[in-house]
């Protein structure tokens, strides 16, 4: 690997060459992969594409004119002090702002590097566009700016904060939702039943623990293995996985842990209060979320959740 200082000219306008060439095939990459869901999106990062192919085909001729034909083959990845780039535009999903903080930390390294390039530079032609790309870099985030004043308008931006939305109901707040209303409401039985029939908080609490954490493991499996995504546009099945057992845990943590409580009836009626809170939390996510009435929904939940609950305290009485 070599140190920018004992580049050649050639060699760092060859490097300035493959880097404007990967700059615009990443920013044409994030158009492509954009389209779809975020049009106008896309539209500035095809500007933005454009943008970087027209420094390339200035460097390609200051090239050919200074040194010929032959171009020497060095990327940033042989040259110390290039940062490492995650290469998110592989990502299955792409979100807008991982994909922009991507461009403007791409940015920011094209404007350094050709500050620092000019001022090695001996040739006063190569100094000079050399210095012209340090400018036009440096100004990128103004271009990126116009673009997207152009492409970007109040009703475009209305329209990907709308899929945004939906893809975020779709990926994260259905799962959780799902495995919420199952940790709170199906614990409740085993819980109440075992908190009536043995009256010993410690064992309530083992039975609470012990049936959210497997609730959660079983939720978040079934989950994650329901569909890879791929057709139904849900995204990473990990992620829904995760996020619908971790919320079928504490739905069901959220009763148990009361039973820390040593007195029997002062544990069962802390639990009792955060069963009305998690169902009232519960309704107002499907009111937030899911465009269902509060009230519609309140009534629902909670007579599902006190029937749930009936029970367990029947047959725990029993």
């Amino acid at each position: 690997m070599k140190r920018f200082e004992d580049l050649t000219e050639a060699e760092t306008l060859a490097l300035a060459i493959a880097n404007e060439e990967e700059d615009s095939r990443i920013y044409a990459t994030f158009a492509m992969r954009l389209r779809h869901d975020f049009p106008a999106t896309a539209a500035i990062f095809d500007g933005m594409a454009s943008e970087e192919d027209g420094h390339r085909r200035s460097l390609l001729s200051l090239y050919e004119k200074k040194f010929g034909r032959e171009l020497p083959l060095i990327t940033r990845q042989d040259v110390r002090g290039f940062l490492k780039r995650n290469p998110v535009w592989l990502a299955e999903e792409l979100r807008i702002e991982q994909v922009r903080r991507q461009a403007a930390l791409m940015e920011l390294e094209a404007g350094e590097f050709y500050t620092r390039a000019a001022e090695r530079a001996r040739d006063t032609e190569v100094r000079r566009l050399l210095g012209d790309l340090a400018l036009v870099e440096r100004k990128h985030e103004a271009v990126a700016e116009r673009l997207e004043q152009t492409h970007l308008t109040e009703s475009a931006r209305s329209g990907e904060d709308a899929t945004a939305r939906r893809l975020l109901v779709l990926q994260v707040v259905q799962p959780a939702l799902a495995g919420l209303i199952d940790g709170s409401v199906s614990t409740l039985a085993p819980i109440f039943a075992a908190a009536f029939a043995t009256q010993n908080t410690h064992e309530t609490f083992l039975v609470g623990l012990a049936a959210s954490v497997g609730a959660g493991i079983s939720m978040g499996l079934t989950e994650a293995m329901s569909d890879d995504g791929a057709i139904t546009g849900r995204g990473r099945p990990w992620i829904r996985g995760l996020a619908c057992g971790l919320a079928t845990a504490i739905g069901g943590l959220g009763h148990a842990l009361p039973y820390l409580i040593p007195d029997f009836w002062t544990a069962t009626s802390v639990a009792a209060a955060v069963v009305v809170v998690e169902l009232i939390v519960i309704a107002w996510i499907r009111w937030r979320y899911m465009e269902t009435p509060f009230t519609g929904a309140l009534i629902q939940i909670v007579l599902g959740g006190l029937l749930v609950l009936l029970a367990g305290i029947f047959i725990g009485s029993g």
